[in-house]
């Protein structure tokens, strides 16, 4: 990204100042083969503002392109193409990692504003499934990838703890349930229940019209109702706090649904103040027939409010208390149409702030090839997959390096991050076939592939006694070898520019996948511990792959043994 700078700038001067320096960085390249050098600027933009063709452009704008980090132009075609000096930018490359650590490819552009991210947002008195993973773990690295780039991350997990679900549960705990067993093994038990209200109902309608009932009850305060409903919801997040702790995932609120109970008037009256309520079928909606999407329901007919009126006293209650810069929303694909119409009618409020909130959908985790629906029975536990990829993380640690002295550690940095990673190197849009012998697989483009990239690197560190002091290499290799590593150490902040633009965690995930495989070829191809004179330059590279490493691994929420 420093280079690229400074060849727009370099461009710029030659140009007369002609186009806007951002304008030009925009088009330069990085050419796919490496033949045609490290950058590249194409003249087709040119032809316009200087009536001549781009072959000509090129080859008159390439005498202009001087600087000593640039060691050749070549010139094909409409193109100027860049070779950096590969001694001058691995030495200032490194420099540069070694002097920022961690703060290596950060972005500066957040101010340190507040971004809040809606994510995980599991339903109590349900088990943790597969289907959660998702949003979970997209939305944990997009509240690093955030931070990385100047903001300030607020994690929200807004818990479906309310609705006419609850009315089922409890007329089936009220029917069938078993207080010792529910106590025993709570989320298993009210799935059982969950699952045979549905199975009845099928046969026996008025099992339905209990359930509205009971979460009539609930909505009026009713003591039994309100008493079940909180030990359910408080079962549920012991056991999801022992998911989110087996997967280093933490949050700054766990306010759900039934948070914004007494908050929804307030909605209701403000859109009626400024005249957007308008009556279909008996029920309140507002009308969106100019933004080209159907009615928002506001209110059904029989007063009872919606997840869109639920979801504005959310938005209200985080631009207030948090006064967000941006509110970003990690929620299914299927929620699309409902985000777009929440945007609208907040912006028919007056709000101009709603342009800064983002729904970042994603694909669904399928089993057999569709969706895993956990009222059908049809769903995999989240805790159970962790545990069996731990128990096979261990299994190989005690194949490879049976004399590794934490063990049980590191098979749960390793087993947690098989998981978590199999999600996030797939762009979020793709729709993931769960498979747990591909998740679990260790090879490849893998997260213990990283990791073990990354325990490789510093276990060359430590045989060849690196000393951070020295941080200058007295004596340099000719970095062609090196090269490749070297220029993808340069790309991470542009990894990490496109993920934060795009909101996808892949383009990390590619990027130290990139890293990984680049530094094993080198490892391969080097003696890098032989004892000359440039030994300390080249362990100087393997420091500096494994702070970037452990960074990108951070960035997705995976940690990083040292040894494995």
């Amino acid at each position: 990204m420093k280079y690229k700078q400074e060849l727009a700038q370099i461009i710029f001067e030659a140009l007369d100042h002609e186009i806007p320096v951002k304008e030009l960085e925009v088009l330069i390249e990085k050419p796919k083969n490496h033949q045609h050098g490290d950058l590249a600027f194409p003249c087709f933009t040119l032809a316009k503002l200087k009536r001549k063709s781009p072959a000509i452009i090129a080859q008159e704008l390439s005498e202009k392109v001087q600087s000593p980090t640039i060691e050749k132009v070549e010139v094909v075609g409409a193109y100027i193409n860049i070779f950096l000096n590969k001694k001058l930018v691995s030495e200032d490359t490194i420099a540069d990692i070694i002097k920022q650590q961690e703060k290596y490819g950060a972005l500066h552009i957040g101010n340190n504003r507040p971004v809040t991210i809606d994510l995980s947002s599991p339903n109590i008195a349900k088990p943790f499934s597969m289907g959660h993973l998702r949003s979970t773990v997209i939305g944990n690295s997009l509240a690093f990838i955030v931070e990385k780039c100047g903001y300030q991350p607020i994690r929200i997990n807004h818990i479906g703890d309310w609705g006419t679900q609850f009315g089922k549960l409890i007329t089936a705990y009220k029917l069938w349930g078993d207080a010792a067993k529910v106590k025993k093994n709570p989320i298993k038990e009210l799935l059982t229940l969950y699952i045979k209200f549905h199975d009845e109902a099928e046969n026996d309608p008025s099992l339905v019209e209990q359930g509205r009932n009971w979460f009539k009850k609930l909505e009026d305060g009713d003591e039994e109702a309100t008493s079940l409903w909180q030990w359910f919801r408080d079962e549920s997040l012991k056991e999801f706090s022992r998911i989110y702790e087996l997967m280093n995932v933490s949050f700054d609120s766990f306010s759900g649904e039934a948070f914004y109970n007494d908050k929804m008037d307030r909605v209701v009256n403000l859109l009626e103040e400024k005249q957007l309520l308008v009556e279909s079928d008996m029920a309140q909606v507002v009308e969106l027939t100019d933004e080209g999407l159907p009615p928002c329901l506001i209110k059904k007919s029989d007063g009872a409010t919606l997840y869109a009126t639920r979801d504005l006293a959310a938005a209200l209650y985080r631009k207030e208390n948090y006064d967000f810069d941006l509110s970003l929303y990690v929620v299914g694909n299927e929620q699309s149409l409902h985000f777009k119409q929440l945007i609208a009618v907040l912006e028919k409020m007056g709000y101009s702030w709603a342009s800064n909130m983002v729904h970042i959908p994603f694909g669904m985790m399928l089993k057999d090839g569709k969706k895993m629906s956990t009222r059908k029975g049809k769903v995999v536990l989240l805790e159970e997959v962790l545990n069996e990829s731990i128990a096979m993380a261990r299994h190989n640690i005690e194949e490879k390096n049976p004399n590794l002295t934490n063990k049980d550690a590191v098979a749960k940095q390793v087993g947690v991050g098989a998981v978590m990673f199999h999600d996030l190197k797939n762009f979020r849009m793709n729709d993931i076939d769960f498979s747990l012998e591909e998740m679990l697989r260790f090879e490849g483009e893998t997260g213990p592939y990283v990791q073990y990239t990354y325990a490789r690197a510093c276990s060359i560190l430590r045989k060849g006694n690196w000393q951070m002091a020295e941080i200058v290499p007295v004596s340099s290799p000719s970095w062609d070898k090196e090269w490749k590593v070297v220029s993808l150490l340069t790309e991470f902040t542009n990894a990490v520019k496109r993920a934060y633009e795009q909101f996808d965690p892949s383009q990390i995930a590619k990027y130290i996948v990139d890293l990984a495989q680049a530094f094993n070829k080198y490892y391969g191809d080097v003696k890098i511990l032989e004892d000359n004179a440039e030994q300390q330059a080249r362990l100087a590279l393997v420091y500096s792959v494994t702070i970037v490493l452990k960074e990108g691994l951070r960035l997705l929420g995976i940690e990083a043994p040292e040894e494995m």
